[in-house]
């Protein structure tokens, strides 16, 4: 089925419309379960606690307010963009019509490495920081390849073969999600308070870390201990653009999206920071938990007790398996939009929506093949974890960085607003949104992240023959983008699909 027409003006570029190809049956709800679960405390803490103890000890976790506080600024920025094009393939589809299309692929093309890298980044928690400790085996790089691959494809699966169940299923997920953290808070917090082995001291502590040089800025490659601490944020808070992502399978997105994103990053910045001090002040002693290949695992259940503690970690698996869930959706979502749009490497094969399906199933195919050769680069790395998460901390940074650059140039430039603005408030959240990112950015010149740069560098570097040719068969002139002027009424249209997956 075609997503537009092929209709071309004189000079070859693309005068497509679009047409409204996906149901827009997503409730506000299901637009912050999406921002939620992709951001995904659990998640995010489990991957990446274990890596802060070591690199800034307990101390560490109070870099996360601050993270919050900045990555609420960006996801407030990127609001009100969404409530300017509020269509799907967010950072790409923004930057093609407010700067120009080539900066747009390009931010395309990086925001699908990122979803490639995250999505195993975050399967790969399941396999090698909670299964383990769940049914007492021994994790080993190849079990934690086959089962986070077996994951992988689950989730693939579920979103190609249905939107509503992988809906139901999210939905489900974050709710059970947020129920069972704020239960998982309050437990660990009333144990440890009802024995006294809740111990303060140990929010304040560095652990082995020296204590020299720690809150110092470091050297031309190097970050200080402290520095490395907003690792564990700047990993966790991060996806909430993913509402953006499905924007055009959403009843009024400009007024839906952009809350739907500052209200997931405000939730989980709260709920994460109380789970943090919790963990932390029942960590015994930090130095020798900092050992553990599953210290967050390991903190549940030995006070919660066997029993209880791994009915919490079973929750953590259906946060963790939402989070990618919600990663495959949206790296479908985006494979597809650029597709329609004909910028995408097998376009013609990725932009056809499933007539007995609405799903665009050979965009998702893709997802899970190009994340599957991710997993097989990485997964038997002498800390495939890190490299993982790293990774997936690195790309974010870059297209935040560049989609606050653009708003900050063309904001007086802008569309009107559909439902949402920054109002007086634009400046002071544009200043945080700078300081933080430029931090943020100076932390990966650390030598630590060459793995993550090498990843980067791979990825740009195919991208960029792909771009050569797709260069020389259209030309500049010929990357055009429809104006959204002509594209309103076809989207709030019925969607052109036969039957949807309606019975699903």
């Amino acid at each position: 089925m075609n997503q537009h027409d092929s209709r071309r003006d004189a000079g070859g570029g693309s005068t497509a419309h679009y047409q409204q190809s996906l149901a827009k049956d997503l409730s506000p709800f299901t637009l912050f379960a999406v921002a939620f679960g992709f951001v995904s405390i659990a998640t995010g803490i489990f991957t990446a606690y274990g890596s802060v103890l070591n690199s800034s000890g307990p101390l560490g976790i109070w870099t996360w307010p601050i993270v919050v506080i900045g990555q609420l600024a960006v996801a407030l920025v990127f609001g009100a963009l969404a409530a300017r094009v509020p269509i799907t393939g967010y950072a790409y589809q923004w930057v093609s019509r407010l700067a120009n299309p080539v900066l747009g692929w390009i931010l395309g093309w990086i925001s699908f490495t990122f979803l490639a890298v995250v999505v195993v980044a975050v399967d790969y928690t399941i396999a090698s920081t909670i299964l383990p400790v769940l049914f007492g085996y021994t994790g080993t790089a190849a079990n934690a390849w086959v089962i986070t691959a077996v994951v992988m494809l689950l989730q693939a699966l579920l979103v190609a073969t249905s939107t509503r169940a992988t809906q139901r299923v999210n939905n489900g997920a974050v709710t059970i999600q947020l129920i069972g953290m704020i239960g998982l808070v309050v437990l660990l917090f009333g144990v440890g308070l009802a024995t006294g082995d809740f111990d303060v001291s140990n929010l304040f502590s560095r652990g082995d870390v020296p204590a020299e040089g720690y809150f110092a800025f470091g050297g031309a490659s190097e970050a200080s201990p402290w520095a490395m601490g907003f690792l564990l944020g700047a990993f966790t808070i991060v996806g909430f653009e993913s509402a953006a992502n499905l924007a055009e399978e959403t009843k009024n997105p400009a007024y839906v999206v952009p809350r739907a994103m500052y209200r997931a990053v405000i939730t989980l910045g709260i709920l994460g920071m109380l789970f943090l001090i919790a963990v932390t002040g029942l960590s015994g002693d930090p130095a020798a938990l900092a050992g553990s290949a599953t210290p967050i695992a390991d903190v549940i259940t030995d006070v919660l007790g066997s029993f209880l503690g791994k009915a919490m970690l079973v929750l953590v698996v259906i946060s963790i398996f939402s989070c990618g869930l919600v990663i495959t959706l949206s790296g479908s979502r985006l494979i597809w939009a650029m597709s329609r749009d004909e910028r995408f490497p097998g376009w013609q094969a990725f932009h056809k929506i499933s007539p007995s399906r609405g799903t665009p199933m050979n965009a998702t195919f893709m997802m899970f093949v190009v994340s599957q050769a991710v997993l097989g680069v990485f997964a038997f790395s002498t800390d495939a974890l890190f490299a993982l998460f790293s990774a997936a901390t690195l790309l974010p940074a870059i297209i935040y960085a560049a989609t606050v650059a653009l708003y900050i140039a063309k904001r007086r430039n802008l569309p009107p607003t559909r439902g949402f603005t920054l109002g007086r408030w634009e400046i002071p959240v544009l200043v945080i949104a700078v300081a933080w990112l430029v931090w943020e950015l100076l932390i990966f010149r650390d030598a630590s992240f060459r793995a993550s740069w090498n990843y980067v560098a791979v990825m740009v570097a195919i991208g960029a023959v792909y771009f050569v040719y797709l260069l020389a068969r259209k030309g500049v002139s010929g990357l055009t983008m429809p104006d959204m002027e002509s594209i309103d009424a076809a989207l709030d249209a019925e969607p052109d699909v036969v039957e949807r997956d309606r019975h699903s």
